[in-house]
């Protein structure tokens, strides 16, 4: 997991439950900032449009589409 916290100690990550977020403090969760969806060939898509990025893919499971999606949201908003 990719964290980044400001100089304000405000921390900034892609929401999983590999740690217990609430036991830290108060939160503020962005809802999703993409969209992972299916076309109508059942190849996925990761769409960034929401956070100004691109759309990447096509995968052929939704997995591999999720985890395109944190490697981008991680390399190019949280780094």
């Amino acid at each position: 997991m990719l964290m980044t916290i400001a100089p304000s100690g405000t921390i900034r990550l892609v929401y999983t439950e590999e740690l217990d977020l609430p036991a830290l403090g108060s939160l503020a969760i962005t809802p999703h900032v993409s969209h992972v969806e299916p076309d109508e060939n059942g190849q996925w898509w990761a769409d960034l449009a929401p956070i100004q990025g691109p759309k990447l893919g096509p995968f052929a499971k939704r997995s591999e589409a999720l985890a395109a999606e944190v490697a981008w949201i991680e390399e190019h908003v949280l780094s």
